[in-house]
């Protein structure tokens, strides 16, 4: 990797380069001593409930966690229908649920195909878990219809979707539950780990509390099983205070991408998915599928531009999902993107001549072939 890099993937440095004021704070909640859940956390699960207008969050650990949380709180324990272009903590946590994952291939869109679904649909199936890749929700009135025909409850992977619209309201109001990420990449970041799951069911709600907190109805009483799942009060307090600055990014996060759509959009060799008016994506990676992928990738990163692939091998195939039984050929679609899938630069720092160094990157590959 070029250490002097025109264009970093990562932009971390930029987003914290300024903590001064944050960190006044968070001397406060040292101060007082309120380390564990408490008046930080209760403000940060109010202000994304609002933020995301649905009627609960609980803060958890990690995104992971309120994955896993989320499938506890429903009482899944069977088949959890989902797709294998996903990050591995999807997985993960429908396994550490003591669920079975089964996938579905995937759209053009990158997202789990909704006309695959009732075929894998057995008497085990509990519940369908679309994952918002990228940020684009995923056709989740469709998903809704099935999983209702069939008596399922949907949970969403909306760890890279936070801010993200379908149907005119933010995704996670659909579903029995939703698991959002506060990872440092994340389009709300907190400075380390830290998760959401938000709901409208009182009593999915009430059992989350208990989950997260060791199964604690209060101090003294142990209520049912539970998890060290809380979310930290330092990253609850940043994650409050940044919050408000979401919309602003995702903007800014908007508009690079249809920056890049348009002239990107022309270049034969590079596939863009399809924008659709009624859906707002928010964009936590712009992916496109690209010819030549990994020597376009080597081009741009010799000349100083980073990028990712998110991700160069799906679930299915992956070591620790032999005992599932998928081979090579299951799952031809997302397959078939894992070679030709490539994130590029997409973060709101970015500035709009970085933008263009990178079009001019692309441009300049494919313009040599």
């Amino acid at each position: 990797m070029k250490k002097d890099a025109i264009v970093p993937y990562s932009y971390l440095k930029e987003q914290f380069k300024n903590p001064k004021s944050l960190l006044k704070g968070i001397e406060k909640i040292v101060k007082e001593g309120d380390f564990t859940l408490g008046k930080r956390v209760e403000l940060f699960e109010k202000k994304f409930a609002s933020f995301s207008q649905i009627k609960y969050a609980v803060g958890v650990g990690s995104g992971t966690a309120a994955l896993h949380l989320a499938l506890e709180a429903l009482e899944i324990n069977g088949e959890v229908i989902t797709t294998p272009n996903t990050f591995f903590a999807t997985v993960n946590a429908i396994v550490a649920a003591g669920a079975k994952p089964v996938f579905v291939d995937v759209g053009e869109d990158y997202n789990i195909n909704p006309n695959l679904i009732e075929r894998t649909i057995t008497p085990r199936t509990q519940a369908i878990m679309p994952v918002h890749l990228t940020g684009r929700p995923a056709d989740i009135r469709s998903i809704r219809d099935i999983a209702y025909k069939h008596g399922l409850a949907v949970i969403e992977d909306a760890a890279q979707a936070i801010g993200a619209y379908t149907l005119g309201m933010h995704v996670g109001y659909f579903s029995n539950a939703a698991g959002f990420s506060f990872h440092p990449l994340k389009n709300l970041n907190v400075w380390g780990d830290a998760g959401m799951v938000a709901t409208k069911d009182d009593n999915v709600y009430q059992r989350l509390l208990k989950l997260r907190n060791q199964g604690l109805s209060d101090r003294d009483n142990w209520a049912m099983y539970g998890h060290n799942h809380r979310i930290d009060p330092i990253q609850a307090y940043i994650g409050s205070e940044l919050i408000s600055h979401t919309s602003q990014h995702t903007k800014k996060r908007i508009s690079n991408a249809r920056y890049y759509d348009h002239y990107l959009q022309n270049i034969s060799f590079i596939t863009i998915p399809k924008r659709i008016n009624c859906v707002k994506e928010v964009f936590h990676t712009y992916t496109i599928q690209a010819d030549k992928r990994d020597e376009l990738q080597s081009y741009l990163l010799k000349n100083g531009i980073e990028t990712k692939i998110h991700y160069p091998i799906p679930i299915h195939l992956q070591p620790a999902a032999r005992n599932l039984g998928y081979k090579a050929g299951d799952f031809p679609v997302a397959e078939e993107q894992a070679q030709r899938i490539l994130s590029l630069p997409i973060y709101p720092e970015l500035t709009h001549d970085e933008v263009e160094e990178v079009i001019r990157g692309v441009k300049g590959f494919y313009g040599s072939m």
